[in-house]
C-alpha cells in the first residue's frame, strides 16, 4: 500500500495534478502547543499558543486516516513534545500502525528518567536542538534554559544511547543565526567527537522572524513545492491541517480539520487544488505565505527520489544529499535555497557531518 501510494504522488508530482488520489507520506503533528521556552526566533513569539494538548481523539483519527500510507510522523510544532503528558502513548500508538516516528527537544525536561523512558521506546529519531556553543549565544535564543544544564542533559543522553546500543537516530542541531554563525566550528568539533552522536547538523534559520525581509524569488518557483503532493502536511493540536509547516506560521487558512473532514477530503480541498494549480504554472509567487516563505525548494529530481524509497530510507540519506549539495559544491538548481544571510568569511551557511561512529 505504501509503495503503491508514494507511486500514485509521484505520478501526480511529476505531471502537476491537482487532484491527488493518495496520501502525504509525513505529517508534523503538534501533539501539545505547550513551551516552557521563549525563543526570538519561534513563531510563538508571534502567535499566542494555549495551553493546551492534542486530543486522543484527534490523534488517534489522524494516525489511523494515515496508518496505510503515512510513514513518518514528526511529533513536534510550536510545543516542547516532552511536556506533552501522552507522548510515550503516541509514539507507541504510531508503531502499532507501522508509522515510525521523531521528535525534536530543547533539552530542559531530558533528565535521566526521560533519557531511559526514550531508550526504551520504538522513536526512532530524535533531534537536540542546541542553538550556540557559548553560554551567552545559547541563553539569548534559548531564554528560560540554561546552558549548562541542557548540555549535560544531552551529553547524557548520548552517553546512554551508547553505552546501551540503542538503535535511535541522534542528530544535535544549531539553527545559525547573527549570534552564533562564528560558533560553528567549535559546535561541530564538539559534538562530533560525542559518542552516541549519529549526525551533528548546522542549519539555516527558516522562519521570518529574525530576517522579515526574506523569502523566495520569482526565478526561485521554476519547480513546484514538493510539499504539497509529498508532504509533510502540519496538523495543529486543535486538529487543523495545513498544507505544510510554514502556512500557519506565516498566516495561512487551514484546509480542513481532521476531527471534522477526512484526510483525502483535506488533501484535496479547494485551496489546496488552486496552489498546486499555481506552483505547476510556475505563478506559486502569487500565493501570499509561498512568497514569504523561506523553505528550501528541491530540484524535481530530489523529490522524485524522496518518493522511491520508503520515508525511514529518505531520512537517512537526507544527510548525504546536503552534504553533496553544499559541500561538494553540486550545482545550485538541485537545491534552492532560501535567501541567505550576508556571507561571513566563507562559511557555510548548511553543514552536516557524520560522528565517527555512524561513519
Amino acid at each position: 500500500m505504501r509503495i503503491w501510494n508514494r507511486a500514485k504522488l509521484l505520478g501526480a508530482y511529476l505531471s502537476g495534478q491537482e487532484r491527488v488520489n493518495a496520501l502525504p507520506v509525513e505529517y508534523i503533528v503538534e501533539t501539545t502547543a505547550k513551551c516552557n521556552l521563549y525563543c526570538p526566533m519561534c513563531p510563538r513569539e508571534t502567535h499566542k499558543q494555549p495551553k493546551e494538548d492534542m486530543t486522543g481523539e484527534i490523534f488517534e483519527r489522524l494516525v489511523e486516516e494515515a496508518g496505510q500510507t503515512g510513514e513518518h510522523m514528526m511529533l513536534i510544532g510550536l510545543g516542547e513534545p516532552f511536556l506533552d503528558p501522552k507522548i510515550y502513548e503516541r509514539i507507541e500508538f504510531c508503531e502499532r500502525h507501522q508509522v515510525y516516528t521523531l521528535l525534536s527537544t530543547n533539552g530542559t525536561l531530558l533528565d535521566a528518567e526521560a533519557t531511559e523512558r526514550i531508550l526504551g521506546s520504538t522513536l526512532e529519531h530524535l533531534t537536540l536542538s542546541f542553538d550556540g556553543s557559548t553560554k551567552e549565544s545559547f541563553e539569548f535564543y534559548r531564554k528560560g534554559a540554561k546552558f549548562e544544564r541542557v548540555r549535560d542533559n544531552f551529553l547524557h543522553f548520548c552517553k546512554r544511547k551508547h553505552e546501551t546500543k540503542a538503535k535511535i537516530q541522534v542528530v544535535v542541531q544549531m539553527v545559525r543565526m547573527e549570534k552564533n554563525w562564528n560558533e560553528v566550528d567549535d559546535f561541530m568539533r564538539f559534538w562530533s567527537a560525542v559518542p552516541g552522536v549519529d549526525q551533528v547538523r548546522v542549519k539555516a534559520d527558516e522562519t521570518n522572524l529574525m530576517r522579515p525581509e526574506a523569502g523566495h524569488a520569482a526565478a526561485d518557483w521554476a519547480h513546484p513545492c514538493h510539499y504539497l503532493w509529498r508532504g509533510a502536511m502540519y496538523v495543529k493540536h486543535n486538529g487543523d491541517v495545513y498544507p505544510c509547516c510554514q502556512s500557519y506560521m506565516l498566516d495561512g487558512k487551514p484546509m480542513g480539520n481532521i476531527g471534522r473532514e477526512t484526510l483525502p477530503e483535506i488533501f484535496n480541498a479547494p485551496e489546496m487544488r488552486r496552489m498546486r494549480r499555481l506552483h505547476t504554472q510556475g505563478k506559486a509567487g502569487e500565493i501570499d505565505i509561498c512568497a514569504r516563505c523561506c523553505t528550501t525548494i528541491p530540484h524535481p529530481l530530489l523529490v522524485a527520489g524522496s518518493l522511491l524509497f520508503h520515508g525511514r530510507t529518505v531520512r537517512k540519506l537526507l544527510p548525504l544529499v546536503e552534504r553533496l549539495v553544499y559541500l561538494t559544491k553540486l550545482p545550485g538548481r538541485w537545491l534552492k535555497p532560501q535567501a541567505p544571510l550576508p556571507p561571513k568569511n566563507g562559511d557555510e551557511l548548511v553543514q552536516i557531518r557524520g560522528t565517527r561512529e555512524s561513519r
